[in-house]
Order: C-alpha cells, then sequence, then structure tokens
C-alpha cells in the first residue's frame, strides 16, 4: 500500500481513495505566460511519479491538470494575488502579442517540455478560459450563500464565514501589509477575489472613459480577457478556477491533489475554503507538495540569470531524460540543489544504465522477487525514489540471469520513466556514411579540432551536433552516431 505526506495532516498516511481501484488526481499546472523552469517541471514530474506509482500498485487513474491563461496577478509575488497586472495581459504588452496569442505560444512550449521529460499526459487539460460559465456558476453559489461580498474591484471572499480556512497553511505567521499596501475595502486581511472587475464596479471600458479627455483615455488599458457576469464585465481570480475545474471532471472531493510548495499558503487554502463553502463536502483527501529548487545554492530568479528552461539544458548538450533522472535523485520533499555537475553525472549514470540494459530483451521471463518488492517497498515509502533508484542499479550490476533482470527492470521502469525498453530500437547506431552529408562534415570539423586538442571548439561542434538531431557517442571502438 502506497504511503505518502499528507500536507493538510502533517504526516504520512496510509493511502486510501475513495473508490477503489479507481484515483482522482488533480495537479495544478502552469500559468502560460512565460516558459516553465526546471523548478516547475520538477513539481509536474513529481505528479507523474505518483501517477506511476498508482498505477503500478494496480489503481485506475483520472487525472486533470489546468492550465492558468487568466487571472493570475502579479500581485502575487509580492503576496497578495488579487493587485497587480494580469500576467497574461502584462505578456502580452511585453511581446507585442494578444493574450491569447501568448497563451497558445506558451500552452505548446509547456507541452513540449511535458513530453520531452516523458510524462504522463493527463486525461484532461483544462483552461480557465475554457471555463468561465463554471466559474461563474461556482462564484453565484457562493455569493448565495452568503460567502461572497462585492467592493469596488471585484467580488471577493468572506473567510471569516469558513472557519477552517488557512489549515493547510502557516498563514498566520504572514502579516499583511508587510510588502503590500492594504485593501481597505476588503472585509477581512485573507479574503480575496472570486471575480475582479475590468474597471470601477463592473463598468464596461466605454462607460468608465466616458468622461474622461483623450490623455486620460490612452492612458487606460483596455483589457483583452474579459467576459460579462451577473455583477459585471471582469475575468475569475486565480484561485476559483481549479475549484471549478476540479469539481467538473473530478466531482466535489477528490483523491489526491499536487502542487508546488509555493502554492500551500494562498492558493490551495483558498480552494479549500471556496470549495467546501460551496459544497459542504471535504475537497481533497490528500494534499501532496513538491520542494523548491535551488541552482548552486541559490534561489532561482531572473536577475540572477539561473532560471533554467529544459531548452537551456538541450542547448548545452543534455538529454532531457537526464533531468528526469536528476530528479529521481533527491526525495520531492526535500530541497533539491540544481548544478550543471550533478547534471553531468545524472547523464553518465543514465547513458550507463542504458548500455547495460540496450541488448536485454524482455522476453516475459520470470522477474526476481526479491528485488521488485523491495523496489515496491521504496516508492510506497512516500515515493522514495533514490532508494528505488538504488535497488535498480543493485540489481543490474548482479550476477542474476539476464532474462530475469530485464523483466524486472523493465518493470520498475513503468514507475522511473526512463524508456529503458524502447530506447535501443530507438537509438540504434549510425554509421558516418549513413548520416545527412552537412552532419557528417560537421563531424569531420570535430575531429579535426579534437586531434588539435581544441575540445571546446569540438564541443561546441557537438553540441550544433545535437542540435539537428543527431548525437555523436565516443566509444572504445570509436564515434557511433545516434538519432535524437
Amino acid at each position: 500500500m502506497l504511503k505518502i505526506y499528507n500536507s493538510l495532516t502533517r504526516q504520512i498516511e496510509d493511502f486510501k481513495p475513495l473508490n477503489p481501484p479507481h484515483v482522482s488526481i488533480y495537479t495544478c499546472g502552469p500559468t502560460v505566460y512565460s516558459f516553465a523552469h526546471i523548478g516547475n517541471l520538477r513539481t509536474y514530474t513529481t505528479a507523474d511519479l505518483i501517477l506511476r506509482a498508482l498505477k503500478y500498485n494496480g489503481h485506475e487513474i483520472k487525472y486533470v491538470m489546468n492550465l492558468t491563461d487568466v487571472g493570475h496577478l502579479t500581485g502575487d509575488n509580492l503576496g497578495d494575488a488579487d493587485t497587480g497586472e494580469d500576467r497574461m495581459e502584462k505578456s502580452a504588452k511585453k511581446e507585442g502579442k494578444t493574450a491569447w496569442e501568448v497563451a497558445e505560444f506558451y500552452t505548446k512550449a509547456f507541452l513540449e517540455d511535458y513530453e520531452s521529460l516523458l510524462l504522463t499526459m493527463p486525461e484532461t487539460i483544462a483552461k480557465a478560459t475554457d471555463h468561465i460559465p463554471e466559474q461563474i456558476d461556482l462564484i453565484e453559489k457562493l455569493t448565495d450563500k452568503g460567502f461572497a461580498y462585492e467592493t469596488s474591484d471585484g467580488i471577493y471572499f468572506d473567510t471569516s464565514r469558513y472557519p477552517k480556512y488557512g489549515q493547510l497553511s502557516d498563514l498566520d505567521q504572514i502579516k499583511e501589509g508587510a510588502r503590500v499596501e492594504i485593501n481597505q475595502e476588503k472585509k477581512n486581511p485573507r479574503d480575496f477575489a472570486l471575480w475582479k472587475f475590468s474597471y470601477p464596479h463592473g463598468k464596461s471600458y466605454d462607460e468608465y472613459t466616458a468622461s474622461f479627455d483623450k490623455a486620460q483615455d490612452d492612458a487606460v488599458s483596455r483589457r483583452q480577457m474579459e467576459w460579462a457576469s451577473p455583477w459585471g464585465l471582469g475575468f475569475p481570480g486565480w484561485h476559483i478556477e481549479c475549484s471549478a475545474m476540479s469539481m467538473k471532471y473530478l466531482g466535489p472531493t477528490i483523491d489526491i491533489h499536487i502542487g508546488g510548495m509555493d502554492l500551500k499558503q494562498t492558493h490551495h487554502p483558498n480552494e479549500i475554503a471556496q470549495s467546501e463553502a460551496a459544497t459542504g463536502k471535504k475537497f481533497v483527501n490528500y494534499w501532496v507538495h513538491g520542494a523548491f529548487i535551488l541552482v548552486n545554492g541559490e534561489k532561482m530568479s531572473k536577475s540572477k540569470g539561473n532560471l533554467y528552461r529544459l531548452y537551456d539544458l538541450e542547448k548545452e548538450g543534455f538529454d532531457p531524460i537526464s533531468l528526469r533522472y536528476l530528479y529521481l535523485l533527491t526525495h520531492y520533499r526535500q530541497e533539491m540543489n540544481f548544478t550543471f555537475s550533478a547534471l553531468t553525472a545524472a547523464q553518465n549514470a543514465l547513458s550507463h544504465l542504458r548500455e547495460i540494459t540496450a541488448s536485454w530483451i524482455d522476453s516475459g521471463h520470470t522477474g526476481i522477487k526479491e528485488y521488485e518488492d523491495k523496489f515496491r517497498e521504496a516508492i510506497n515509502n512516500d515515493l522514495n525514489m533514490p532508494e528505488a533508484l538504488s535497488v535498480v542499479w543493485e540489481l543490474a550490476k548482479s550476477n542474476h540471469p539476464t532474462a530475469a533482470k530485464a523483466a524486472s527492470i523493465f518493470k520498475m521502469d513503468e514507475v522511473l520513466g526512463l524508456n529503458l525498453a524502447s530506447w535501443k530500437s530507438e537509438n540504434e547506431n549510425i554509421t558516418l556514411s549513413q548520416l545527412p552529408a552537412d552532419i557528417a562534415e560537421l563531424v569531420k570539423e570535430r575531429e579535426g579540432y579534437r586531434r588539435n586538442k581544441q575540445y571546446t571548439k569540438a564541443d561546441h561542434v557537438r553540441s550544433k551536433v545535437r542540435k539537428l538531431g543527431f548525437d555523436i557517442l565516443d566509444t572504445k571502438k570509436g564515434m557511433e552516431f545516434k538519432k535524437i
């Protein structure tokens, strides 16, 4: 039986689904105003590992992930998600695109990264902008029940009406106004927006600017993403989408809700409050949060230039699956320190594991129960992937028959997601004469640099070859080539 740490109870618990063997999982996906970075991707990899571990234990999964393409305001960086600019609108101005074009572009980029890491595609990927009616319906229900009130800038949830508010987080340790200006219209400091007006009191752009002169009119931006509602023209608050969409696809109570540690303080407590206020039922049974990533011991940030994307790693010649392998080396609840030397070691270990298993054939042979039991024990112990991976290596290096090792390790890889069983057939060696002419010329150029001990230039050429879809492997037998 899987044991998992539940952020709500702050302890490791036996996982007991509502309707076994079926399990409902909801993961908070990205806000698609920019590229996902390696910290984001670690959270989605954790979700994938939980899903795979549950399948390994015989469960059937219904998996939903949201894409936030409206309503996530920049004030969230300062501790108040109800202030600032809409991230989609801000990105649109910066890039000279429409907000819809921004959403489409970064959604596509995210899904490409998602597939590159061999993450299991959710049964449903729900966009906030595709579910505006469901969000309005939920807000109306909260309003009718007396959990919401109106201010000049929107409709707010009244947290005083929900006594258990903030039980998931340590919100009581955060002082309002320390980093953001206090909203004097809110009844309580922790009340949060369900619906934001495009312009004060839900007016239209024309109504709001009717009394302005031309200079003032030009200074007021017209929103690109806005909808009519019972309270006026506007757009949903960030938090309401997850409640509305999870209820639509998974029902009022779900088994597991997954997200990054940053969502544990406000976004997820707000989801709980509005969902349970609307339904009168428990919203989520198990909350799972992944820890942050540091880079060279420092917090990731644009200002430090260490906000790495998967693309940045591939540009340096790294296989995306080496990042997945690196994630496996740290428990999901432990802070992970990313370095390029660690990623290099992970890629080398992955390559070695691939070399060991490349000649193995999954012939349906019986596996080795002792190791399979140890592996299952590791993944069921709060997803202890470092221990699970050590079991795989112990078995790979053992003297057991290859056919038996193949049966067990390829089965274990259903959880690891390293694609070992099919890697060989997808990556047969290619001879120099089989390479396209332009690639072959680059290979010869690289060899010239290597003969002259100009290794930096040789590595640069190798990176160019990788970008063109081929990898150069330097083996004892000489150079080998594989299509990426």
